[in-house]
């Protein structure tokens, strides 16, 4: 019979494929529990409900325009109708068209009995008493009935429905306040390493600044999640258990750095002491082949590079994806779209990878070029990049005028979520050479 050490001591030998190890992360996640927020704060969330229309919308049959509200059958009988009312928006109305009649009517404002049609003004000229049709209507014309967008009780927002502008406008119009979601995780973000010295600090040589728990940070915010910076974890096994001990606290956890096989990596150590089941080992990708998964009472643990390059885009292809699927999305990967590679761009085979690469659009087109050395040690290449171009495992060599498969990052400036308070402080050449 097999020990669960040797089961452990296979996952770690195995090197799974980029698309096997990304399946195993996605069919592990669970999803959040549900919680009732306010509309605004929804936006971005999705429905842990079906949302029922509790009224017909428009809940009235109603003017489409500022005009007359006519009988079509009077607007060929009459030179002229005799305006006998005004139904302003906002009103209420009790009256009825009599034959030969017409009464002013502004958008928005109730249908009185007897209309079929509204005429707009610019299609009428007032004559005082009167008015005169110039374009004859025809039924229904301008006028919204009652449950024509939204019947009572159909479902508007079933629940998985990613909330947008469009849909707190929906609620807003059913009267809601309040709608049920998902949760936001909290995400515990610790940084290893005795080389790290948090940013604002004095950098004594040989050290470096901390950028991977900022950059995790924001890379949570901007996937929906709430960030937990925990700081740095020392190479040394007391404190690195400490830290983890409070980071398995949150609702998921992610280390950088440590998981290689140097003297002071002892990351998986650790975690496997502290009960973190291990379900990936290394995968089959670059930049990131060092990451590893697993998962403690239903809570997902990523181990992912120290490199930043790597771990931003390791982040991004396995880690986005899990946190959007515990947030009950259902679109969780980027769509890949295609581009045309604009120079020569060669890799070493065995492993996909993912090149930073900048676009441009001609024609319709998408057009791709290196955003710079494709290193992971080059941070400036990530700042420069608009995607990244999937480059498959068997090939060594892509040419200019071929098409590539490209996952456009980010690109939105200014729009992340702020990361509460409360939960920051605790706790060139060419070609060129993956």
């Amino acid at each position: 019979m097999r020990s669960a050490a040797q089961d452990d001591d296979e996952v770690k030998l195995t090197v799974m494929s980029f698309e096997e190890a990304r399946d195993r992360i996605l069919s592990t996640v669970a999803l959040m529990e549900s919680e009732s927020v306010e509309i605004l704060d929804s936006l971005g969330r999705v429905t842990a409900e079906d949302v029922i229309a509790p009224l017909n919308l428009p809940s009235f049959d109603n003017s489409a325009m500022d005009g007359y509200a006519v009988r079509v059958a009077d607007c060929n009988a009459f030179e002229a109708l005799t305006i006998t009312g005004n139904i302003p928006a906002g009103g209420s109305t009790t009256a009825e068209l009599t034959r030969g009649s017409a009464i002013r009517i502004m958008t928005g404002a109730p249908i009185p009995h007897g209309c079929d049609a509204v005429v707009p003004l610019e299609e009428t000229e007032d004559t005082g008493n009167h008015v005169q049709i110039h374009v004859a209507p025809h039924p229904g014309q301008h006028i919204r009935w009652a449950g024509e967008d939204v019947k009572l009780g159909e479902t508007v927002l079933p629940a998985g429905t990613l909330i947008r502008v469009t849909a707190i406008s929906m609620l807003a119009s059913m009267g809601r306040t309040q709608v049920r979601v998902y949760r936001k995780p909290i995400v515990a973000i610790l940084a290893t390493g005795d080389e790290l010295v948090e940013p604002g600090q004095p950098l004594p040589e040989g050290k470096l600044f901390n950028s991977n728990s900022p950059a995790l940070a924001a890379a949570v915010c901007e996937a929906g999640a709430v960030p937990l910076i925990l700081g740095v974890a020392r190479d040394d096994r007391e404190h690195l258990r400490q830290r983890i001990t409070l980071g398995l606290q949150a609702d998921a956890l992610i280390t950088a750095a440590g998981v290689s096989v140097g003297d002071c990596d002892f990351v998986r150590e650790t975690l496997a002491g502290l009960g973190v089941k291990q379900l990936l080992g290394k995968v089959n990708m670059k930049p990131g082949k060092a990451m590893t998964f697993g998962v403690k009472d239903g809570k997902p643990v990523f181990s992912l590079p120290g490199n930043p390059v790597s771990a931003i885009i390791t982040f991004e292809k396995m880690v986005r994806p899990a946190l959007l699927k515990m947030m009950g999305h259902r679109q969780v990967t980027t769509p890949l779209v295609t581009a045309i590679l604009q120079e020569e761009l060669r890799k070493k085979p065995g492993k996909i990878f993912f090149a930073r690469v900048r676009l441009k659009i001609a024609e319709g087109k998408f057009l791709a070029w290196s955003a710079g050395h494709q290193d992971t040690g080059f941070l400036k290449t990530m700042l420069q990049a608009d995607a990244l171009a999937v480059l498959p495992a068997e090939r060594t060599s892509f040419s200019a005028g071929e098409e590539i498969d490209v996952h456009i990052l980010s690109q939105a400036p200014g729009m992340l979520e702020p990361c509460p308070a409360e939960h920051l402080a605790e706790l060139d050449s060419s070609p060129r050479t993956a």
